[in-house]
């Protein structure tokens, strides 16, 4: 299946998705599971009973795709949709950032199915979409963050747009609006699924996955909490950090979790942000190593600022996930070195959050069929680039799931399989 790349449109900053826009009510319930049928013909007439576990852009990107080429879609999340990362992410895509790895045809067909996603689904006022420039910059923290000394921006910089008006040097531009665009990731996860449901009869069920049950080494359901159990005839895992809580994914590889912190701002005057990602190397006030803090502007009025990452212990209920407070006073000092339109009292601080990024031992996602165990397929791992891979990684698990293999992109370096053994197989 060949992947279009439609010309990227170029919106105005001044335009921003409807403050009051609602996205559609999911209705949350869980389909009975019908009788198996001895008949060969009947099985083949009716749809594919599928289980995605996870309610993430990963799962619901799945969900989303799978739906589309005709199979009958439960999607089980355990809190809410997008509690987790997928809803505190920056929702930073980019191009050509994963060139050379493993990473890099995923990527690239993914960048590409967000722009189409866009404008099937009016991207830009339902979550966000737009594209836009990016920008690296060397800030160093003053001993007063609120007061900067008057000129301290680079001056007669062009690159460095007029807001960032903090002690900013050495720009360089690392992403154009045909290489680099954003979305916000809660509101493009929470749009998908509508769409999922409203469209092509994705049932939503709100509940804690217990175990998958497994017959003759073929998936035969799942079981939540509290004993339901939902036939099925493929399953994905797309559980995230929470990936190894199930012992059929953690015999197999780990999954751990960095936890990462963000703010979101709303500043006074929202129209004087222009559309810059800016990827900082910020240098603290006391000395030490520099700290590589990101800052988007979203078309809403919003600036998301994130940073601060580090190896935790992931809670088992995502709603127990919170932000460290010297982390959050951190990433306050950045917003106010960076902008004075993002200080105390230029800016509402809208949100203080942290969550929890998905990461494997070798860096490479983990999606694909479960050796030894027909029918039950995983993707989790993405990391950092989540949002950005979650609408290639959704399509090809789909095509996998219902087709046999994937056509979208190549599968191979990110099988499970390369874990069988004990031994991690080079990708």
């Amino acid at each position: 299946m060949a992947v279009t790349s439609p010309a990227t449109t170029l919106y105005p900053s001044s335009v921003r998705p409807l403050r009051n826009s609602r996205i559609p009510t999911i209705i949350t319930s869980i389909r009975s599971s019908s009788s198996s049928s001895s008949s060969m013909d009947h099985q083949q007439l009716q749809p594919k009973r599928v289980v995605v576990c996870g309610g993430g852009v990963i799962g619901v990107c799945t969900a989303y795709f799978l739906a589309k080429k005709g199979a009958a879609v439960t999607l089980i999340e355990k809190s809410s949709v997008a509690c987790a990362a997928s809803g505190k992410a920056g929702g930073f895509l980019a191009l050509d950032w994963c060139d050379g790895g493993p990473l890099s045809n995923l990527a690239r067909a993914s960048f590409n199915l967000h722009r189409s996603l866009a404008q099937e689904l009016d991207g830009l006022r339902s979550y966000g979409y737009r594209p836009l420039n990016t920008l690296s910059l060397s800030i160093t923290e003053q001993q007063n963050p609120q007061n900067p000394p008057s000129g301290s921006k680079t001056s007669g910089n062009s690159l460095i747009p007029s807001w960032v008006d903090g002690p900013g040097r050495n720009p360089r531009t690392i992403g154009t609006t045909e290489t680099t665009a954003q979305v916000h990731p809660q509101l493009f996860t929470q749009t998908l699924l509508s769409k999922a449901v409203a469209d092509y009869g994705v049932e939503v069920v709100i509940g804690k996955l217990e175990r998958v049950e497994v017959e003759g080494g073929r998936v035969d359901s799942v079981v939540l909490e509290g004993g339901r159990v939902i036939d099925a005839d493929g399953v994905v895992l797309a559980l995230g950090p929470w990936s190894c809580r199930l012992s059929l994914l953690s015999s197999m590889f780990r999954v751990y979790g960095l936890k990462a912190h963000s703010i979101v701002l709303e500043p006074k005057e929202p129209d004087a942000i222009t559309p810059h990602a800016l990827f900082l190397s910020y240098y603290s006030s006391q000395g030490g190593k520099p700290m590589d803090p990101e800052v988007y502007p979203r078309p809403t009025g919003e600036v998301y600022l994130c940073g601060m990452s580090a190896e935790v212990e992931v809670p088992d209920d995502p709603e127990q996930v919170a932000p460290n407070p010297e982390s959050i006073q951190v990433l306050k000092r950045v917003a106010a070195t960076v902008s004075s339109h993002l200080r105390e009292g230029e800016a509402r601080v809208k949100a203080e959050q942290a969550c929890f990024l998905p990461c494997t031992d070798d860096s490479v996602p983990v999606i694909g069929e479960i050796p030894g165990v027909k029918g039950c397929y995983v993707a989790t791992g993405h990391n950092c680039w989540g949002i950005l891979n979650g609408p290639a990684t959704g399509a090809a698990v789909a095509e996998l799931v219902v087709d046999g293999q994937a056509s979208i992109v190549d599968l191979s370096a990110f099988s499970p399989a390369r874990f069988v053994g004990g031994r991690k197989r080079l990708v």
